[in-house]
């Protein structure tokens, strides 16, 4: 047995090992060489977060990484599931050498045998990421003229932005979360909008709209895929698919979230009072944001979900 690190020409291997192990899994989708291919080309690809276990010199499984602790399943060829763990072993070891302290995953929910593999490795459930969608019919009416109290977000308004709700969004610093909101290539900042305090003008909820006819409907995609929405509070630093009429919004976990919550749904009507193309809005929310998911629960339609399942690499 031996083990190592991605090497041009493992695409179609790849791919074919993939389809082979995972053919079996409810709503299985195949991949091809160049879905692979795709993703070795990404700017952000690192080959050394890649890993192939070879037997008789024969690729017949591999495992990965990505920068920001998510990792794959160990996909193997039937007969050879026992290399699984000295595959996913090296990976989590190599991890820790970088100095990374958590490692997630996220399959299907109907995936049993995968999201089993990771129970038995030290990861727990730690949140669902439920998706949502509402009729534009059924928004709250917009007011005649938008309310004053909401206005385009502002960068100095970043750090008040993390300080509402450190535990859903993904970014630790005021910097990097400034730069997913402003220098998102896949959202314009103009689709961002804070609720102010009528006293201070300090923002108390800001909310999220992305609208590009490019992107999918979301009544057209399986919402059980274990796809984070591209704009969705709690998805940053993810790899995202790209929903059209994606809503979003962010205040602090007490009782003032559901009135904060449908102001912005109302900012977000008119401002979608144009859009001839559109019939839905879409959102997302962890399970663990209790209050934020119970607004969406009471006021969206639920669609589907996908567990989170994460491991502390300290320890």
């Amino acid at each position: 047995m031996k083990i190592r690190n991605f090497q041009p020409g493992d695409e179609a291997t790849q791919a074919a090992i993939y389809n082979e192990a995972g053919a079996a899994l409810p709503k299985f989708k195949p991949a091809t060489m160049q879905d692979v291919e795709k993703r070795v080309r990404a700017r952000d690809f690192d080959p050394a977060r890649r890993f192939y276990v070879e037997e008789g010199g024969r690729v017949v499984g591999y495992a990965s990484f990505h920068a920001n602790g998510r990792v794959s399943y160990p996909w193997l060829l039937p007969g050879c599931e026992q290399l699984a763990e000295p595959l996913f072993a090296q990976m989590i070891e190599v991890m820790r050498a970088r100095g990374m302290t958590k490692a997630f995953a996220a399959y299907r929910s109907d995936w049993k045998s995968v999201n089993e593999f990771f129970l038995n490795h030290g990861f727990a459930s730690v949140r669902d990421m439920i998706n949502y969608v509402i009729d534009l019919v059924e928004m709250p009416t917009p007011p005649a003229r938008p309310s004053s109290s909401i206005t385009p977000l502002q960068r100095g308004d970043v750090p008040a932005i993390l300080a509402l709700a450190p535990k859903v969004i993904r970014l630790g610093n005021s910097a990097d979360l400034e730069r997913y909101l402003f220098h998102n290539p896949f959202f314009l900042p103009e689709g961002l909008f804070v609720l102010r305090s009528r006293t201070d003008q300090t923002p108390i909820a800001v909310g999220m709209l992305v609208v590009n006819p490019q992107y999918a409907d979301a009544n057209a995609v399986d919402s059980n895929m274990p796809c984070y929405r591209l704009g969705a509070f709690g998805t940053e630093g993810m790899t995202t698919k790209r929903i059209n009429g994606l809503f979003s919004f962010l205040a602090r976990e007490d009782q003032n979230i559901t009135a904060l919550g449908l102001d912005l749904m109302g900012h977000a009507a008119h401002q979608l009072r144009q859009t001839d193309d559109l019939e839905s809005l879409a959102a997302q929310a962890p399970s663990d944001a209790e209050k934020l998911a119970s607004f969406y629960n009471r006021n969206f339609r639920r669609q589907g979900s996908f567990p989170v399942l994460e491991r502390d690499l300290s320890k």
